[in-house]
């Protein structure tokens, strides 16, 4: 118990309270819809109208957080920053994307209430309009308004129109199928399949934000819900003259008709600031993205991965940081995040890009990988980097052990992990606090394993010249083979070196059994923190999660954190 807390107690506390300040917000503004001045609108609506105010609340706060996770520079920034004072903090960070979609979960959830209640408040407002009966209060209330520049309530101004006509002819009604759309196309554009099979399509659509914020700005200014003024209400309190309507505004009568209002458009008061840091965010952007980048090397790797080796001037990094690559021979508009596998110790600065859809197929052509023949270095494509950004894998030395676990190309943030360990070695590093690093890479096919496997016949070959085998302890599993393959596994089992890998530890099949792995680390490194960091599946991270739970004790702690971009 201790240990969830400290893993995701800070996590709880802040959905916890981002939860009731939507509550707080949606409860707030319903019962404000409750007050006497907007009496005569709920007779025309109904609990209607609070049903549909309290949510336009609550929308208001989450797209006032919607951009805050995204604004990769803000949050580097402030990463580097906290992570001085509280890592736990600094975690948190690294959940970014995972609290941009509940707080688009959360914006989801309020505009269907809001849509839905404002369904019924046109329904409504066209039926008092059609029931022409002066001794019904609704329909009075509906006539009012009907001179020049007199206030109105019921914004259908006519029964011989009806609420679809008025839902495309009003400011509230565009904006609001504009915001709609845009919503509808973003959210399910982002649905995993989607992502990963069309990256284009959720990359485009993502950018209609532009469009729902501008519509979400513009929403507010028709002012169709209104209540009655504050001078009117002091002549004509509704609970005294409801019932005296057939006699507003007539000789002897104490109620004047009553004068209503719409309240001043709110939302880019939320906005506004939001808005101006990520219109900052993608100034840096742009700027950054016109800094000259040198390719220096391009290396074709087995099973289609394209290592890019660049140089870029002031680029500094960090361990497992990412950066953002853009093409525009390819796409002017696209930009695709790929972590960095170089050390910060080395003269230049690498990703490893696995060929797997359209962009990385045409950025595998530009640099030639479909040829023969070696690419001259003036026909390489210009290249543009942002970044890099920071991930949970920067805190890696800071735990005395750490756990590595990488799936398929999810091994790319520990190549730069790994390679630095080996760097502040040979350099004498006395600041290095990591004491022993358990490796774990899990692959489906043995063709992945070939580009990463002569890193570790560098680092196998030179840590056992250096007296330091026993720093670095790897296990790498085949998860899927063909028959073929494994008869031939079978032949070469007893050969000195793996016959898949070429390393003296030779590959496991199948998958780790993780209880009797963390059993075995805790018994091994008691009174320590043990630092476990993943790039790989959702599935994998709840059950790595799932065991450092199960597997803290007093005496050894599992710091469980995941790479999230």
């Amino acid at each position: 118990m201790e240990n969830f807390a400290a893993n995701e107690g800070l996590s709880i506390f802040v959905i916890l309270v981002w939860l009731g300040i939507n509550a707080f917000l949606f409860v707030n503004f319903y019962i404000v819809f409750l007050d006497r001045r907007w009496f005569y609108t709920r007779v025309l609506l109904g609990q209607a109208l609070s049903w549909a105010r309290a949510p336009a609340a609550a929308l208001n706060f989450n797209c006032m957080l919607i951009l805050l996770p995204v604004c990769r520079n803000l949050l580097s920034f402030l990463r580097g920053t906290i992570q001085h004072c509280s890592r736990t903090a600094a975690r948190q960070l690294d959940r970014n994307l995972t609290f941009h979609k509940l707080v688009a979960y959360m914006i989801a959830f309020h505009t269907a209430v809001h849509i839905i209640a404002h369904l019924f408040n046109f329904e409504y407002f066209m039926d008092a309009q059609l029931n022409r009966n002066s001794s019904l209060l609704p329909f009075v209330l509906s006539e009012i308004g009907n001179g020049d520049n007199a206030s109105f309530l019921n914004p259908i101004r006519t029964n011989e129109t009806n609420p679809t006509i008025v839902m495309f002819t009003t400011i509230a009604g565009l904006t609001g199928v504009a915001i709609t759309l845009a919503l509808i196309l973003i959210i399910t554009s982002s649905m995993e399949v989607i992502r990963r099979s069309y990256f284009e399509v959720f990359w485009y659509t993502h950018h209609l934000f532009v469009i729902f914020f501008i519509g979400l700005v513009f929403h507010g200014y028709g002012r169709i819900v209104r209540g009655q003024t504050p001078a009117s209400l002091r002549a004509n309190n509704p609970e005294v003259c409801a019932d005296q309507f057939e006699d507003w505004g007539k000789n002897g009568s104490h109620c004047p008709v009553p004068e209503f209002a719409g309240n001043p458009p709110g939302t880019w008061k939320w906005v506004l600031a939001p808005m101006i840091l990520y219109v900052c965010e993608r100034i840096v952007r742009i700027y950054r993205s016109h800094q000259k980048v040198v390719i220096t090397k391009v290396v074709m790797h087995p099973s289609k991965t394209l290592e890019l080796q660049m140089k870029k001037k002031g680029f500094s990094m960090e361990v497992g940081q990412y950066v953002f690559i853009q093409c525009p021979s390819i796409s002017r508009l696209e930009w695709h995040p790929f972590t960095l596998t170089s050390a910060p110790e080395e003269d230049y600065f690498s990703a490893h890009i696995r060929i797997v859809g359209d962009w990385t197929q045409a950025l595998y052509e530009a640099c030639g990988g479909d040829k023969n023949e070696t690419q001259e270095a003036w026909k390489l494509p210009k290249i543009a980097i942002d970044g890099p950004f920071g991930t949970a894998s920067e805190d890696v030395f800071r735990y005395e052990v750490v756990m590595l676990v990488g799936a398929g190309i999810g091994v790319t943030p520990f190549a730069s992990i790994l390679k630095s360990v080996w760097y502040k070695h040979i350099q004498n590093n006395q600041e290095v606090f990591t004491k022993k690093i358990y490796f774990y890479w899990l692959c489906p096919e043995t063709q992945a394993f070939e580009w990463f496997a002569d890193l570790l016949q560098s680092l196998e070959g030179q840590m056992t010249e250096k007296g330091m085998a026993d720093f670095l302890s790897y296990n790498i599993y085949l998860t899927r083979w063909k028959e073929t393959e494994a008869a031939h596994f079978r032949v070469h089992h007893e050969a000195e070196n793996d016959p898949i890998t070429g390393l003296k530890q030779k590959t496991l099949y199948g998958k780790p059994n993780w209880d009797n792995e963390f059993t075995n680390i805790a018994s091994k490194h008691p009174g320590t923190k043990v630092g476990v960091f993943l790039c790989g599946p959702p599935a994998l991270g709840k059950s790595l999660e799932k065991q450092c739970l199960s597997h803290s004790e007093d005496d050894v702690k599992f710091i469980f954190n995941k790479e999230n971009f």
